[in-house]
């Protein structure tokens, strides 16, 4: 073959991707989980939190100016506090299940 030509590449073969260990996956499962039960109680938390501050901030207000009406803003108050803790506790339901029954971990 003379220089001007060149060579003429053959097929190439096939390379193939080196598998990632079980136990590597399973750890990074492991680690993903707990750092979504995590970020699921804490953001979880952080909305009721403030609702209820906010809540408990109006509540307060609202009988100060209006003495009168206080049983039924208190009763009104501890409904929505329920409510707003209802959600803090359906975070850590989701936590709960992604670190003792996690539906990811093979």
């Amino acid at each position: 073959m003379s220089a001007a030509q060149g060579s003429i590449p053959g097929p190439k073969r096939a390379t193939t991707a080196t598998p990632i260990p079980h136990s590597t996956m399973d750890s990074i499962t492991s680690a993903a989980s707990v750092l979504a039960a995590g970020l699921a109680v804490g953001l979880g938390a952080i909305g009721p939190g403030i609702g209820q501050g906010t809540a408990a901030g109006g509540a307060v207000e609202g009988i100060a100016r209006q003495p009168e009406a206080e049983g039924k803003i208190r009763g009104t108050l501890l409904l929505s506090l329920a409510f707003m803790e209802a959600l803090t506790i359906y975070g850590l339901v989701v936590a709960l299940v992604l670190l003792f029954a996690n539906p990811f971990a093979g």
